[in-house]
């Protein structure tokens, strides 16, 4: 983002790149013309105060803007560019973002400023990106700009039927649809490339004059990359031919870490010299990074790089066609690497990542209609206001009735930590959810609530909620205006996802919903199952209860659950097909099972053979501990762990003794041992006991805290 009122006396490399890029542009006279038309005339004479350029990706919005702005800069005008990708989608991320381009501090007035610059031309590039903002913009912001300015929006959608709607805006602002290029501009296009008269009929044919395809082709033909040069090109449309080119390109990429940097940038929403770090590995991350945004089809934003939109699902189909194993293990680490910022990160850095984890699953024909992707990212969640509470009982009541809006109100007298409000663009409230955190005697207590009562019940029948565990309810999931919707659905997942991945001790999440015909398979697929014995009625509505065992399926079995929905595009498919492995569901076991369990793995320590039908080999701490599918070994390490806790402190080495005599290294007898330690029998009997309490309470621990990701 940038202002300029002039060149800069001194060469820099930005001249040269500009000299170059205007040898390059060819066609767009009308365009061209339109925008000299505009900028010349007073402004009480200009019949137009904005330029609206729209078109499909790669047809060249972002070098017509570039072009803009160099005749804008001839004329002496002061020219400033904002780029939408690189702005928060709020009325305060635009101010801040003008300020910026205008090399502000944040107490300035840009619209002030901008009264005191010669002829001031803005340049917004991907428009569509400002939908949240189009009606400020449109009805607040533009309005209070100079009269001699004038703005240019590119974007890939048409004006929204607000700019149509106005009269006013109707005679101020113009539309300019971009095409592909006649064949006269990109036969001067290819010319000016070098590319060959013969060739140029052939390139022309091929491409159908789209510009990121002529480009593309140009490249290919320059670097000789063309092997049958006398053979016809196919005459394919335009994404078919970014297909054909980039499956070419991928061939010639100088080495496996650039490849897997390609292959990175096609399967994240943005791509980051962190994320290449975390894939390539540290030492290659830079400079594969520099030479992936150098590459003609990927585009810089604020948060990273990314590739052209038809470029990102020709990468990502072919790598999921070619090597299906490879695709899976590139999934698995991105999800990684997010579930690990999701932890690391905070307030809407967060949310992002989660988005991020969303944004995998795209192409999922269960999830694909389960959110708002084009939304994503335009509403955000924060801790609901105190001020916040009538709008949000209004909203219960609209959509659920009295006697649900009163359950709301209890909920937000008792626990208003769990109301989290859904904020749009300008930060007003655009719906809101409640995730209740609640502990076993708090649920089954909880009789202003049928939901929690119910859901406690159903706990208590499938899988107790165990002293120090938490059950988890997301309560409440609305829009202002569409209540149970998809968009609403997007920032309620994002809240939901980054609790079930950061809440320590998690049993039991519920989620419920008022239309589980419609997000029932997309719940389902994503390990929630049915919970009919939960289902509940309030007012005249009937809601369905899904549920998911945090115990029996882990955050890191869930996160992967989300890589084979995207992987294989159907939920059925099992985890062996991969090659994961088989694993038994895991168990959920009581404080006195999982006793009785330690003490049978220590009596039977050495033996791997009755080790491996131990019910412990089950449990979460078990999953945790083995990466992969436990077995005796498992155990044994697990005991020596919790056995080596007690070593080295004068109070429990004695313990640690007696364990190790009885079990780890044993004597033949417990008389042996007591004898081997010089201990009267009683004595040794009671160290003994004590050991065994102090471990089983240490692995007890662990199950409780145990944490799969």
């Amino acid at each position: 983002m940038s202002a300029t009122s002039e060149p800069a006396a001194s060469l820099r490399l930005a001249d040269r790149l500009a000299v170059l890029r205007d040898r390059y542009f060819v066609g767009r006279a009308a365009e061209l013309d339109r925008f000299r038309s505009a900028l010349q005339q007073d402004a009480d004479e200009r019949p137009v105060a904005v330029l609206f350029v729209y078109g499909p990706g790669g047809v060249g919005k972002s070098v017509l803007l570039r072009q803009f702005g160099r005749v804008a800069l001839a004329t002496g005008a002061t020219v400033i560019r904002l780029d939408a990708r690189d702005l928060e989608p709020s009325p305060p991320g635009f101010m801040s973002a003008l300020r910026e381009a205008l090399q502000l501090n944040d107490a300035a007035a840009p619209l002030e400023v901008l009264r005191h610059h010669h002829r001031p031309v803005l340049l917004i590039d991907t428009y569509e990106a400002l939908g949240p903002l189009d009606t400020w913009l449109r009805e607040l912001f533009l309005p209070q700009l100079p009269d001699q300015t004038l703005v240019v929006l590119a974007g890939r959608n048409p004006p929204s039927a607000g700019w149509r709607a106005d009269p006013a805006w109707s005679e101020l602002a113009q539309i300019l649809p971009l095409r592909n290029l006649p064949p006269s501009d990109s036969r001067a296009y290819l010319e000016a490339r070098g590319i060959s008269a013969p060739d140029q009929a052939r390139v022309i044919e091929f491409t159908h004059g789209h510009p990121l395809a002529l480009a593309l082709v140009a490249d290919l033909l320059v670097h000789g990359e063309h092997e049958h040069e006398h053979e016809p090109l196919s005459p394919l449309q335009a994404p078919d031919v970014v297909r054909v080119l980039l499956e070419r390109f991928v061939d010639q990429v100088p080495s496996p870490a650039h490849r897997r940097a390609l292959e990175v940038c096609a399967r994240t929403r943005v791509t980051t010299e962190a994320v290449l770090a975390d894939v390539v590995g540290a030492a290659d991350a830079p400079a594969v990074f520099d030479w992936l945004r150098g590459l003609s089809f990927i585009e810089n934003g604020l948060e990273g790089c990314f590739p052209h939109d038809l470029a990102r699902e020709v990468l990502d189909s072919d790598l999921r066609w070619r090597d299906p194993e490879r695709f899976w293990d590139l999934h698995v680490q991105v999800q990684r690497f997010l579930v690990r910022q999701i932890r690391a990160r905070t307030g809407r850095d967060q949310q992002r990542a989660y988005f991020d984890l969303m944004y995998l699953s795209r192409h999922n024909r269960f999830l694909r209609s389960l959110y708002d992707w084009a939304a994503i990212g335009t509403t955000y969640a924060e801790p609901a206001l105190r001020e916040d509470s009538p709008a949000i009982l209004s909203m219960v009541r609209l959509h659920e009735g009295d006697a649900s809006a009163h359950i709301a109100d209890f909920w937000l007298e008792r626990c208003p930590d769990s109301v989290v409000a859904f904020r749009g663009a300008g930060g007003q409230l655009e719906g809101f959810t409640t995730v209740l955190v609640l502990d076993e005697n708090e649920a089954r207590s909880c009789a202003a609530d049928p939901a929690i009562a119910l859901a406690s019940q159903f706990a208590l029948r499938h899988g107790p909620v165990r002293a120090g565990e938490r059950l988890m309810y997301h309560r409440f999931w609305m829009s202002v205006d569409g209540y149970q919707d998809p968009a609403a659905l997007n920032v309620a997942a994002a809240v939901s996802g980054i609790r079930w991945l950061t809440t320590p001790r998690l049993a039991w999440s519920f989620i419920l919903s008022a239309y589980p015909d419609t997000f029932g398979p997309g719940f389902t697929a994503l390990g929630f199952s049915r919970a009919p014995e939960a289902d509940f009625d309030i007012g005249e509505r009937h809601y369905a209860v899904f549920a998911h065992d945090w115990r029996v399926e882990p955050a890191r079995a869930w996160v992967e659950r989300r890589g084979l929905l995207e992987f294989f595009d159907r939920a059925a498919q099992s985890s062996e097909s991969i090659g994961m492995g088989a694993q038994a569901p895991l168990l959920v076991l009581s404080r006195a099972e999982f006793e009785d369990a330690v003490r049978q793995a220590l009596r039977s320590f050495g033996r791997a053979d009755v080790l491996a039908a131990n019910p412990l080999l089950r449990s979460r701490l078990a999953a945790e501990h083995a990466r992969g599918v436990p077995n005796g070994a498992t155990l044994q390490a697990l005991i020596r762990e919790s056995a080596a806790e007690l070593r080295g402190n004068p109070k429990t080495e004695k313990l640690f003794r007696a364990l190790d005599c009885t079990y780890l290294q044993p004597a033949a007898t417990q008389e042996l041992a007591a004898e081997r330690l010089g201990l009267p029998f009683n004595t040794y009997r009671y160290q003994l006991a004590a050991a065994i309490k102090r471990v089983t309470e240490s692995l007890w621990h662990r199950e409780l805290h145990a944490d799969s990701t």
